[in-house]
């Protein structure tokens, strides 16, 4: 579906359900590069469960226009804009990497919005390397084949995708080709300058629930482990062998946490 933020023309995806005011809702935050065709999966799982869906694409990303927002709050504020024009009251909210940041920014802001917050590959903070950052920069494919091969683990690089038919490295790298010039450093950027995310933390009385893969590069145990300790009413999902990229590497464990959250 479309709507409208600010005057520029905004597309999420519903999970292919309808929605029904009676229905809780739940709100899924891509990461940085990416968009909605992200939680493809998990987005018909709960529309499919009786949940009013809504998968954002962030301005300039996937198929919303505009230009890419420059920091974590403007995005956080952005949401806040989005929720209203839908005229959602409460939800669920989920957020992927960049996307927890900006959940952790809107849970400090507008707790009276929330039901409940789930975090999927977070860090307080969220560096981003020199390398990567610089090539994002330049608009190189570096920083695709970075970004892409640090957020898998070595045995997600092997094969064995629990989704039939997917090729997760190749899914993962097709999908930050299609970022439009600039994009993907304005994030990488936004997460890197986002440092005062430790001090919202604590602030948080919003119902967590945090998701850490073992094996992750991107965003390492200790620092999302971190991010749990740091936020007073939080659980922990600890994905053993799993990389950063957690919803193609262990998309069942995935769902099984978020249902319980949600």
């Amino acid at each position: 579906m479309y709507f409208e933020v600010n005057g520029n023309k905004v597309f999420c995806s519903n999970g292919t359900g309808s929605l029904n005011p009676d229905q809780d809702s739940v709100v899924f935050i891509h990461c940085a590069g990416l968009d909605h065709s992200t939680f493809v999966l998990v987005s018909r799982y709960f529309a499919r469960n009786n949940f009013n869906v809504y998968a954002l694409d962030l301005p300039g990303h996937g198929r919303s226009v505009g230009e890419p927002l420059n920091s974590i709050k403007a995005m956080s504020d952005w949401l806040h804009e989005a929720l209203n024009v839908l005229d959602i009251e409460q939800t669920a909210v989920v957020g992927y990497s960049m996307g927890s940041l900006v959940c952790l920014q809107f849970a400090a802001d507008h707790p009276e919005f929330l039901r409940s917050m789930a975090l999927v590959g977070t860090s307080i903070p969220m560096p981003v390397s020199d390398p990567l950052l610089n090539a994002a920069k330049e608009n190189s494919h570096d920083a695709i084949d970075m970004s892409n091969t640090w957020s898998h683990s070595k045995l997600a690089q092997l094969g064995g995708n629990e989704n039939p038919g997917m090729n997760m490295m190749m899914s993962g790298q097709r999908l930050l080709e299609n970022c439009q010039e600039d994009v993907f450093y304005a994030d990488l950027k936004a997460c890197n300058e986002f440092t005062n995310s430790l001090e919202l933390a604590e602030k948080i009385t919003t119902k967590t629930l945090v998701f850490v893969g073992d094996r992750d590069q991107m965003t390492i145990p200790v620092k999302a482990l971190k991010v749990a300790e740091s936020i007073p009413n939080c659980k922990i999902v600890r994905l053993s062998h799993s990389g950063h990229a957690m919803f193609s590497e262990q998309p069942n464990a995935v769902l099984d946490g978020l249902i319980t959250i949600v």
